[in-house]
């Protein structure tokens, strides 16, 4: 039996696998990393697949449509997202029409928060798959196979004649060991050089070595709408195999990104993994997301190991804001961390938000001036973005927070991010002006420019890296924002 793999054509770029879906200021576009893990379980146990990411390849509608048809799936998967998901619910019912044999089912945070709704939007779709749905696309395929029924499938929702039925729920994978390598999927169908993230050397390939999330931070999707709140681990020698794999087969790759929700959760299987790859010889630079709780040592240990940079979520200056949003993080500890990373010489990406609940003019400004205390390599300034199936989502519903019900407004018609909420006390045009007053002054700062300036002198390698990043953010730097486009 044949299954196609889709994430669907959009916008130019649109990165939709990624946290806030968008056609980003940076030019990063992310690995279709979660559509491919279940295309692999699918590909290890037999079945013919195809796998077309259309944003990354620049393929058209008219495009994919003749590759359906060619290839003939009996399941199509399709990717989606919050903002696009009126296109992919539409693209998923034309590929009905032109397939009529094939199944449609939808996976992604969006319908895995909103099964019914999105089933109500159009009878062609047959199914979506809520939360972590490898096998539950495995299962799937191997029902329909059998031309068997749908009621013993875990994990989905489908109409049944006029009613919606929500299967019992798939228990979260234990062994993570279990799933095959992303990295070979990306071998057989994708272009590595297609795909950016500016915390990692230019080309890289994007896998996770963990899952799951145990912190309650209200605003991160894939623990609440895929991934769970429990912290699920692959082994060290499952993962320094897989690295083992990408540095055989993917010659041109200068980095492996590690998309774990935070990776550095466990110091000592941070230790032990970086030991690991010392020990094999893995000689390649990695980057991760990580949380600030990791001390000078483990970061010591990684650095060794090849770790070049970490993504970290410090969020906003004012412990208030950060307790309101559950972080469960201290400022004095950030300030710790920061220095121990400069010590191991491990290049920091900050993120930061505007309009948390409680935020005002005065913590905003507590949060710049963390920033430039702080001082990691590179920042982002950025309004909240709430996404259903989100404690964040609800919380900005009841308080009447959210200023429009169509997804679609979730990003402008460029397809940057759209500012959609506000505070009790901030606009939404408050909010993208604070974003870009902030941008421009933590970059344009002297003490900032030199540094780079001295960066890219004594380190080489991060010249491509910040000349990519730098060619479309530096227009967006220099010139701002359309306040009034960027908030709805």
């Amino acid at each position: 039996m044949k299954v196609l793999f889709l994430n669907p054509p959009f916008l130019k770029k649109f990165s939709r696998p990624q946290r806030s879906p968008a056609v980003t200021k940076s030019g990063t576009l992310y690995f279709p990393m979660w559509l491919a893990y279940a295309a692999a379980v699918v590909m290890d146990k037999g079945f013919e697949i195809d796998f077309i990411d259309a944003p990354a390849d620049g393929i058209s509608q008219e495009d994919v449509e003749a590759r359906v048809k060619s290839f003939n799936p009996a399941l199509i998967v399709m990717d989606t997202s919050t903002p696009s998901i009126n296109n992919d619910v539409a693209i998923g019912g034309r590929l009905k029409d032109i397939c009529p044999s094939a199944f449609i089912a939808l996976v992604g945070t969006h319908v895995s928060a909103l099964p019914e709704d999105v089933l109500k939007m159009d009878k062609r779709i047959g199914a979506v798959a809520r939360y972590e749905y490898d096998f539950t696309i495995l299962d799937l395929a191997e029902t329909i196979s059998k031309n068997g029924g749908l009621k013993d499938v875990k994990g989905i929702s489908y109409r049944d004649g006029g009613k919606i039925v929500h299967n019992e729920r798939r228990p979260y994978i234990e062994d993570l060991d279990s799933i095959p390598f992303v990295s070979k999927v990306y071998k057989k169908f994708l272009k590595i050089e297609n795909y950016f993230n500016p915390n990692a050397l230019f080309p890289m390939v994007t896998i996770t070595s963990s899952r799951g999330c145990p912190f309650p931070c209200t605003f991160c999707v894939y623990p609440q709408t895929l991934m769970g709140r429990g912290f699920r681990l692959r082994t060290v020698e499952n993962v320094v195999a897989e690295m083992e794999y990408i540095v055989k087969n993917f010659p041109e790759a200068k980095a492996i990104f590690f998309e774990d929700d935070t990776m550095t959760v466990d110091k000592k299987r941070c230790k032990a993994l970086s030991e690991l790859i010392i020990k094999k010889g893995v000689r390649i630079s990695w980057s991760a997301n990580s949380r600030i709780g990791i001390d000078y040592d483990t970061m010591r240990a990684m650095r060794e190991a090849g770790c070049r940079s970490l993504c970290v979520g410090f969020e906003s200056g004012s412990q208030k804001i950060l307790d309101n949003m559950k972080k469960k993080t201290k400022l004095d500890e950030m300030k710790e961390f920061m220095r121990c990373a400069k010590k191991a010489d491990i290049i920091i990406h900050g993120c930061f938000m505007a309009g948390l609940p409680g935020d005002t003019k005065e913590t905003l400004k507590e949060t710049l001036q963390l920033a430039k205390d702080l001082s990691p390599d590179t920042v982002q300034f950025y309004p909240v973005m709430v996404y259903p199936g989100t404690e964040a989502y609800d919380w900005y519903s009841q308080r009447n927070l959210i200023r429009s019900s169509d997804f679609s407004k979730w990003i402008t018609p460029e397809g940057l991010h759209n500012t959609v909420i506000r505070t009790e006390d901030l606009s939404a045009e408050d909010l993208v002006k604070f974003c870009d007053d902030a941008r421009r002054e933590f970059y344009l700062r002297p003490r900032y420019i030199l540094y780079k300036l001295v960066q890219l002198i004594t380190k080489p390698r991060e010249i491509k890296r910040t000349v990519k990043a730098g060619r479309t953010f530096l227009k967006y730097l220099l010139k701002g924002t359309d306040v009034k486009k960027a908030a709805l």
